[in-house]
C-alpha cells in the first residue's frame, strides 16, 4: 500500500505495525487460548457479536480457499430458531441463539456437532413487536458468552444472565430498571425503544458494559456487576440516547476506554468510572439509524453509517485530556447495516448504491468496488484466513472472495437451500454470518444453517 502525504502524517509506521499485530495475533491464536475483553475463550470460538475482538474477524487458518459449484458441505440445519436477527455465539461445542418462539423471546442452546436443541430459557413473556411493524419482530442482539455465563438481550430491553446449563442467574430491563431509551429518528418508530435494542452486551473483566441510553441524567453507558446485575457506574456526563451500534473496548495513549456511537457522532468513556473522555460531534446528526459498530486501530477510530464514513484521530494532550481531530469525512463507504472489516490497511463492506467496496483506511479513497448486481447483493461480511465471506441480505446467496486490495476475486458462491416463511414484508437477512471451529453459520429467521468450511 502506498500512502499519500496526508497518510504519512497520520500513519508513519503503518505497514510495520499492521504486519506485527496480525502475525502476533495469529501465532497466539494457533498455540494458546485467546483472551478478549477479560474473558478466556478458545481461539476458534465466536463468543459475542462480531467475534472475540468485535472486529468481524476470525483467527482460524486452514479453511477452504475455494468452494465447489454447490458450495461447502451443509453439516446440519435447525428450523426452529424463531423470528429475530440475533446471530449465534459459539463456545465450547455449544451454539447460543435468541429468537421469538411461541410469542416469547427465548435464549436457547444447540449442540454444535449436530444442531440438536439442548435447552431453552424465556427472556420475557412477549416477543418484541409493535403495531405496523413490517421490519421483523423478535430479538435483535447476539448473545455474549463469558466462561459459564451467557448474557442475552431482547428487543424490548430485557436482559438476562444465565448459566451455560440454562439456569437463570439474574435479569433486568434497560427501560424500566435503568431508564434507558433509543434515539427516535423516524415517526414510525415506537417511543423509547425505537426499532428494538440491538447492541451486544460487552464483558470486560468483572463488568458487563451496556448502552441503555437516556437523557434524564442517567447516561448512555452503564457498567453492571456481571455476577448480579447491580449498577457499578453510569456515564452521567455522556447523557445521550442509545443507538443500535455495539460498544467496543480500546486502549488509546495508555487509557482503557469504551467507544460508543451516538446519533451525533462518536464518544468514549473511561473504563474505570464511566467519565466522558472525548466526544467527536459531527456538524449535523446522522440522518437515519446508527447501526454499524466502529473500529479502532491505535489512535484512529473509523465509523460508517448510511450517511458516509469518518476517520478521527484521538490523542492525549499535555494536560491529560483527550483531543479529537477529524482525519477525513467521505461518502465512499455508506454502510447502513451490514458492518465492515478492517484488514491490511483497507476497509471492506457494502456501500449504499455502490455495492461492495474496498476503501483505503488511511485516506478514505476507494481501491475498488463491485456493483451489487454482479455479486450477492448488499449484505454483511466477516473475515477469516485471507478471505471475506459475504452474505446477501436480499438474495440469500453467500460468496467467498479474496481479501485483496487490488481487485474483486471471487472463489465460490452458493445460495441457502431454503427461505424462511416468517420474514416480514420489509425485512431482509440481517443476521450476521459467524465462523467458529471450521464451521460457517448463517441465519434466515427460523432457519439456521451450519456449513463445513475446513
Amino acid at each position: 500500500m502506498i500512502l499519500v502525504q496526508r497518510s504519512h502524517q497520520y500513519f508513519p509506521h503503518w505497514h510495520r505495525a499492521l504486519h506485527f499485530r496480525s502475525k502476533g495475533v495469529l501465532a497466539i491464536a494457533l498455540l494458546f487460548l485467546g483472551v478478549c475483553d477479560g474473558t478466556w475463550v478458545c481461539a476458534d470460538d465466536w463468543p459475542q457479536i462480531q467475534g472475540a475482538d468485535r472486529n468481524n474477524q476470525s483467527p482460524e487458518l486452514g479453511l477452504l480457499s475455494s468452494w465447489p459449484e454447490a458450495g461447502p458441505t451443509l453439516a446440519w440445519s435447525f428450523k426452529n430458531a424463531g423470528v429475530g436477527y440475533s446471530s449465534p455465539a459459539v463456545v465450547d461445542g455449544r451454539v447460543y441463539l435468541t429468537g421469538g418462539r411461541q410469542g416469547k423471546a427465548e435464549l436457547f442452546c444447540l449442540d454444535a456437532a449436530s444442531g440438536k436443541e439442548i435447552w431453552s430459557l424465556p427472556i420475557n413473556q412477549k416477543s418484541f413487536d409493535f403495531e405496523g411493524n413490517s421490519w421483523g419482530a423478535g430479538p435483535r442482539a447476539a448473545p455474549t458468552v463469558d466462561g459459564d455465563l451467557i448474557f442475552a438481550l431482547a428487543g424490548d430491553g430485557q436482559l438476562v444472565c444465565a448459566s451455560t446449563d440454562g439456569t437463570l442467574k439474574w435479569q433486568l430491563n434497560m427501560v424500566s430498571d435503568l431508564g434507558g431509551s433509543i434515539k427516535n429518528v423516524s415517526a414510525g418508530e415506537p417511543k423509547t425503544v425505537g426499532w428494538g435494542f440491538c447492541w451486544g452486551p460487552l464483558v470486560d473483566g468483572e463488568h458487563l458494559i451496556c448502552t441503555p441510553g437516556g437523557t434524564g441524567g442517567e447516561g448512555l453507558v452503564v457498567a453492571l456487576d456481571k455476577t448480579n446485575g447491580k449498577v457499578v457506574w453510569r456515564s452521567q456526563d455522556l447523557d445521550e440516547e442509545s443507538t443500535y451500534a455495539s460498544p467496543i473496548v480500546a486502549t488509546i495513549d495508555g487509557v482503557k476506554q469504551y467507544i460508543v456511537m451516538t446519533q451525533f457522532g462518536v464518544a468514549a468513556v473511561s473504563a474505570i468510572d464511566g467519565q466522558k473522555l472525548w466526544y467527536y460531534e459531527r456538524d449535523r446528526p446522522y440522518s437515519d439509524v446508527v447501526i454499524p459498530t466502529p473500529v479502532c486501530f491505535e489512535n484512529y477510530v473509523y465509523a460508517s453509517t448510511g450517511d458516509g464514513c469518518e476517520m478521527i484521530r484521538v490523542s492525549k494532550s499535555g494536560s491529560g485530556n483527550f483531543d479529537v481531530e477529524k482525519v477525513y469525512s467521505s461518502r465512499n463507504m455508506k454502510n447502513s447495516i451490514g458492518g465492515f472489516v478492517l484488514h491490511g490497511g483497507h476497509v471492506f463492506g457494502t456501500s449504499f448504491r455502490r455495492g461492495w467496496v474496498c476503501q483505503e483506511f488511511a485516506t478514505g479513497d476507494i481501491a475498488w468496488y463491485q456493483r451489487a448486481n454482479k455479486s450477492v447483493g448488499d449484505g454483511s461480511l466477516i473475515f477469516a484466513d485471507g478471505h471475506l465471506y459475504l452474505f446477501g441480505e436480499k438474495t440469500g446467496q453467500v460468496s467467498l472472495i479474496e481479501a485483496s486490495a487490488e481487485e474483486w476475486v471471487e472463489k465460490g458462491r452458493f445460495e441457502l437451500p431454503d427461505t424462511s416463511k416468517l420474514i416480514a414484508s420489509n425485512a431482509k437477512r440481517w443476521s450476521r454470518p459467524v465462523i467458529a471451529n471450521g464451521m460457517l453459520y448463517l441465519r434466515d429467521q427460523d432457519l439456521l444453517f451450519c456449513y463445513r468450511i475446513k
